[in-house]
């Protein structure tokens, strides 16, 4: 059975340290911890007077300071790993913690997950074929001596890189070694960890290579992983659940947020905030319960991603840069059907190419496998289409042979509507507006990635008021865009009001458009 040694490197707090440390060696589980030398000193003899009694517990045996980017991150998780090899060899596997981690599990589904797997979970992606790096430096990171901290001396560091640029003193990375980059937070089984170890003494090349790395937290444990152990026996990813905001800062969790952390596939979760005191309490309990049922829906990174993402409409950024392309052809016409029921939608259209004959495509621009022609590869991909929206629309209107077209749109694609309302050619828009049961809203919140089939109930009802309100709000930006040829149908509206509206938007006769309008199940979900 799984015995796990927690790597801890904390600098605050002394009072959670202890908790923390408590809370995960009460089910037998063991902790060595680094408490950075650059902290107060009296912290830290509290925390080793409390937890003096404990034999579960041990101290890297030697303190370093730590700064961000240094390699004294690694050589303290080093310090603190060494310990832990030493200290507990019932030992099997070695956790990366930080005092801002906390769990999410308890130690029996921990303890039995780690045994279902012979391997070691830790992100290690190619450093140079791979986009793990966003912005800012990638390659300067390897060729170039970095003995600043960046935060610290800023000027000086980058003055520094500077003139080795300029003198091009750059340096060649250990030829056996192909560099990874991942997560620090790692998870690694105890003959990996000792091979780890074993190799750092006998290799001080690699050793003084990653100690002048900038980041080598991110690259020294990756690389040297994928180096010593078969590939078969690495899980690439971190069990510990972490996100980071649109700025490159880790998203903090705080009291309301125990449900949501939970069901997510991982074993812990950072950071927490201190402020989170109710958040703290619950999870530290929870590690030595047993018997808790886990219900793992995993949407945590979607439903941030998606709230989060509201701020991006006009409010915080500037509008995107509309494509450039020449016109649909002026003596054209594009109709647009906008309905967020998309099974709504292809009934409509489904109805009006049976009684028009007008060529009606469905949503192009937001399902892959809509068909369409073969328009020499301009159409495979959602991407090439939004790219390419007039060439695309242009060749189809070739390809049938015709001046009208109907096609399929969600109202979150905006962009497209005022891109194809602002062309020469006459463009009207349809907006199909249907009712939402809190079934259907659960049922969309699934498709998206928003919720799974055990996303709590109590995480659902917070959910599906922000989710009714962004269908709300795409409606109003669709109105406050005043579109010269809008019009609207509605589910609550009759069937003649409804085929005054069909009329308008498909130039068509009062009886066609009511035989439209009256459709079987139109709005039937």
């Amino acid at each position: 059975m799984a015995n796990i040694a927690f790597i801890l490197l904390c600098h605050k707090d002394p009072d959670a340290i202890i908790r923390q440390a408590l809370s995960l060696t009460a089910v037998g589980d063991y902790i060595a911890i680094h408490f950075d030398a650059r902290a107060d000193a009296v912290a830290y003899r509290t925390i080793r007077t409390a937890l003096s009694d404990n034999p579960n517990v041990t101290f890297a045996r030697k303190r370093i300071k730590c700064g961000w980017g240094e390699w004294s991150l690694v050589q303290a998780s080093l310090y603190a790993v060494e310990a832990a090899v030493e200290a507990f060899p019932r030992a099997t596997h070695f956790y990366m913690l930080s005092g801002d981690c906390q769990a999410i599990k308890t130690a029996e589904y921990a303890h039995a997950y780690l045994d279902r797997f012979d391997a070691d979970f830790i992100e290690s992606f190619d450093f140079f074929a791979s986009d793990w790096i966003k912005t800012g430096m990638k390659e300067e990171r390897l060729i170039y001596r970095h003995f600043l901290n960046e935060r610290n001396n800023k000027w000086l560091f980058y003055k520094s890189l500077e003139i080795q640029k300029r003198l091009g003193l750059t340096r060649q990375v250990p030829e056996d070694l192909e560099i990874q980059i991942g997560s620090q937070w790692w998870c690694l089984r105890r003959p990996t960890m000792e091979k780890i170890l074993d190799f750092l003494k006998a290799r001080p090349d690699v050793k003084r290579f990653f100690a002048t790395t900038w980041i080598p937290d991110e690259t020294c444990i990756q690389t040297l992983v994928r180096h010593l152990v078969p590939e078969s026996e690495i899980e690439c990813r971190t069990l510990t659940f972490l996100m980071f905001s649109d700025y490159g800062m880790p998203v903090t969790f705080y009291n309301d947020h125990y449900d949501l952390l939970l069901s997510q596939d991982f074993l812990f979760a950072r950071k927490i905030s201190p402020e989170a005191v109710q958040l703290k309490e619950r999870l530290g309990s929870l590690y030595s319960a047993r018997g808790v049922n886990f219900e793992i829906s995993n949407e945590g990174r979607s439903l941030y991603k998606f709230l989060t993402g509201k701020g991006r409409i006009g409010r915080r950024f500037a509008p995107r840069f509309w494509e450039t392309e020449s016109t649909l052809g002026r003596e054209r016409e594009l109709l647009i059907v906008v309905c967020k029921k998309w099974h709504v939608a292809k009934r409509l259209v489904a109805r009006i190419r049976q009684l028009t004959n007008v060529p009606c495509i469905e949503y192009l621009f937001n399902e892959e496998d809509t068909g369409l022609p073969d328009m020499g590869g301009i159409q495979s991909t959602l991407g090439k289409r939004h790219r390419h929206r007039r060439s695309l629309m242009r060749m189809l209107f070739d390809y049938y042979e015709t001046d009208r077209m109907v096609i399929c749109m969600d109202p979150g694609n905006l962009d497209l509507l005022e891109d194809f309302c602002r062309d020469r050619a006459m463009t009207r828009l349809l907006e199909v507006e249907c009712s939402f049961s809190d079934d259907y809203l659960i049922g969309h919140a699934t498709r998206v990635g928003l919720a799974g089939d055990r996303t709590p109930r109590e995480t659902l009802e917070r959910l599906l008021p922000t989710i009714r309100n962004d269908i709300v709000h795409e409606s109003d930006r669709i109105r406050d865009a005043e579109f010269e040829n809008y019009v609207r149908i509605r589910e609550e509206d009759s069937i003649e009001a409804n085929a005054a509206a069909l009329t308008r938007f498909l130039s068509i006769t009062p009886d066609q458009a009511l035989e439209i309008s009256r459709t079987d199940h139109l709005f039937s979900d």
